[in-house]
């Protein structure tokens, strides 16, 4: 009977998708090449970039093959903070223990204004869950229609601003989103500051409200970018309306 093959852990799947969007943009290559390079199938090199599978020992020793480099990293040393108690944070992210933001972890439905088109809504998936090993909640993103762009990070649960702050930081370029705490229904409310590509190098820093949506609150839920013709679109333009309307985060006239 054949042996199933192994699964990556989501943190080793998050390393190694980065690793070969790396590898991909410095070589200038397509993903098409390289899936054809690795005998993969586009649509399972898709998924796996995107955060919708997770790598399977197969695929990624196909792509180390097919690369030339080692994808899988060897374990970092646990931190001190984890060492010490696992159950709480490190100091820079809010020294929050886990039962006290047992209420952030989810899975949501994360809504905020198409940069590209401004009566579409963009929309995907994001997972907040506790690291183990980092010893405090971390988020990933999935189903993102730009799948090059999907983030993951720490999350920051400060006592003393009572918000929560999603961090990316990848070689010292950072993105933030600021949300409240979460509402009785699960909702979050916020803002994100991250940067808008515009054509060839340009990039523009850009700010726009947030919402983070628990999926179970969204019976069917749509993913990409929404036109006004989809049925979640006055739901996902109501939640963003009232990040505003309700000063979750506020925007001043320049």
């Amino acid at each position: 009977m054949p042996t199933p093959d192994k699964q990556l852990s989501a943190e080793q799947s998050r390393q190694v998708a980065e690793t070969i969007r790396e590898e991909i943009a410095r070589r200038r290559i397509s993903r098409q090449a390289l899936a054809e390079q690795a005998k993969l199938s586009l649509s399972t090199l898709e998924k796996v970039l995107g955060g919708r599978r997770p790598f399977t020992l197969a695929t990624t020793v196909r792509l180390e093959q097919a690369l030339g480099v080692a994808l899988r990293r060897a374990p970092a040393a646990t931190p001190l903070a984890a060492s010490a108690n696992g159950e709480v944070a490190p100091d820079s992210l809010g020294s929050y223990s886990r039962r006290a933001v047992s209420r952030i972890e989810g899975t949501y439905i994360t809504v905020r204004p198409s940069f590209g088109d401004k009566d579409a809504i963009y929309a995907y998936r994001t997972v907040i869950a506790w690291d183990e090993v980092a010893a405090s909640l971390g988020f990933h993103e999935g189903e993102r229609q730009d799948a090059d762009y999907t983030q993951y990070g720490e999350v920051a649960v400060p006592n003393e601003s009572g918000f929560v702050y999603l961090v990316t930081n990848r070689h010292g370029q950072h993105r933030l989103i600021t949300v409240s705490r979460p509402r009785n229904t699960g909702e979050m409310y916020g803002i994100i500051t991250t940067l808008l590509a515009g054509r060839g190098s340009l990039l523009t820093p850009i700010a726009a409200p947030i919402a983070f949506l628990p999926v179970k609150n969204v019976p069917n839920p749509s993913v990409g970018r929404i036109s006004p013709d989809d049925p979640n679109h006055a739901v996902y333009r109501e939640h963003l309306r009232r990040t505003v309307d309700e000063q979750f985060a506020i925007f001043l006239p320049g």
